[in-house]
């Protein structure tokens, strides 16, 4: 196995096409960190907001480095939103967006702190809505050929039930070679199918290598299953259920996983309230990572610096156990290893590179940091 450089945004902010302007990314940051200051002025101050445990270091490295990361590339992931954050919309009106959107890609892309992921999310391909976000797809991608799409740009496909939408989208996308696809999974359907299979394989299959990512809806998913919206959530069982399938059902794909949003936002005139749902952020972001998903969604800007948080202290409070364990491994050419009471065999050696690899890309510790601690960018193991 050997280290790969290849980025995945930790999050992706989703926001309605109406909003959407060429400097989003830069007011977006301007507000993470004004919420930031005014609820956790200093690391001590944030760290028992959020719930974070740790040495004074950790503490403040984290809080140092979610400042630096909000001031200088604020979103990695942003999807301009036609579906839920849009609503349905005169046509006139959805056909100014779309052309107008499209004409603020291409002067945002000039510019720096501009996100360097981007996309957009159509309404789905079912009934009424789906010559509606057709169009909307067409005129979007037409105006903005003429300047170039951007790297990293995806369509994102909602409430997927069947492999032949995923093959229509990726027909209307072939005359755009360099756009990705991301399909949403948040129907019962496209867990298992009616036949009883995963469906997950079959969209794939249908996607003809096109799709990067695989996002999960929590809320719709739960509603479909009949849950109330009482009980609605990222950690309900269900939600966990579907996740696993996700992940066992793409594997060895190549794609991406995502998970869903925390619906309980960091905005009240009560600063207690914001305090409580900054740390339910925190929580339910690092429940993601120990999950295997290592993105999510983001819905408001004052969700920013608990993703950020969240993210850095995850990988940080294991980086020096994690290193040791590393460069014993690799001392001994991938044999079995004891360090302490942790077994550690050459599956587990993946899952260390693992660790670093999503460290590194992530930004919560630099490749250097990483190489002066004892890894290596490029080791190869054999794994019998």
């Amino acid at each position: 196995m050997t280290f790969e450089s290849k980025r995945q945004p930790i999050h992706t902010v989703y926001g309605g096409a109406h909003l959407f302007r060429s400097e989003i990314a830069a007011r977006l940051g301007v507000k993470a960190l004004e919420t930031l200051r005014s609820c956790a002025p200093d690391p001590a101050g944030f760290a028992d907001c959020i719930g974070l445990r740790g040495s004074e270091e950790l503490v403040r490295t984290v809080h140092q480095r979610c400042i630096a990361k909000l001031a200088r590339e604020p979103i990695e992931d942003y999807r301009i939103d036609f579906e839920d954050g849009y609503g349905n919309r005169p046509d006139s009106e959805e056909d100014r967006h779309a052309v107008s959107t499209a004409r603020a890609v291409a002067n945002g892309a000039q510019q720096p702190g501009f996100p360097p992921f981007l996309g957009i999310r159509i309404k789905p391909f079912t009934g009424a809505s789906r010559a509606r976000s057709v169009r909307t797809l067409n005129l979007f991608l037409e105006t903005l050929a003429s300047g170039g799409v951007p790297q990293n740009f995806a369509v994102t496909l909602p409430k997927v039930t069947v492999p032949r939408q995923v093959a229509e989208l990726v027909r209307l996308l072939e005359p755009f070679p360099s756009v990705s696809i991301e399909l949403m999974i948040e129907t019962p359907q496209s867990i298992i199918d009616g036949s009883g299979q995963f469906a997950i394989p079959k969209l794939l299959d249908a996607a003809e290598g096109r799709c990067r990512g695989l996002h999960f809806g929590a809320y719709d998913y739960t509603a479909s299953c009949d849950i109330t919206a009482e009980h609605q959530s990222l950690t309900h069982p269900a939600c966990d259920f579907a996740r696993h399938v996700m992940q066992v059902s793409s594997a060895g794909r190549g794609v991406t996983l995502s998970d869903g949003a925390t619906n309980i936002l960091p905005i009240s005139p009560d600063p207690a309230v914001v305090r409580r749902a900054m740390r339910l952020h925190f929580e339910q972001v690092q429940r993601s990572l120990m999950h295997g998903f290592y993105q999510g969604w983001d819905l408001h800007p004052a969700q920013l610096p608990t993703r950020y948080a969240a993210v850095y202290s995850f990988f940080l409070q294991s980086f020096e156990a994690a290193a040791a364990r590393l460069r014993n491994f690799v001392d001994q050419a991938a044999r079995a290893t004891l360090v302490g009471d942790v077994f550690d065999d050459a599956a587990t050696g993946q899952g260390l590179l693992n660790f670093f690899r999503r460290g590194i890309n992530c930004g919560a510790f630099t490749q250097q940091e990483a190489a002066a601690a004892g890894f290596q960018p490029a080791p190869t193991l054999q794994i019998e």
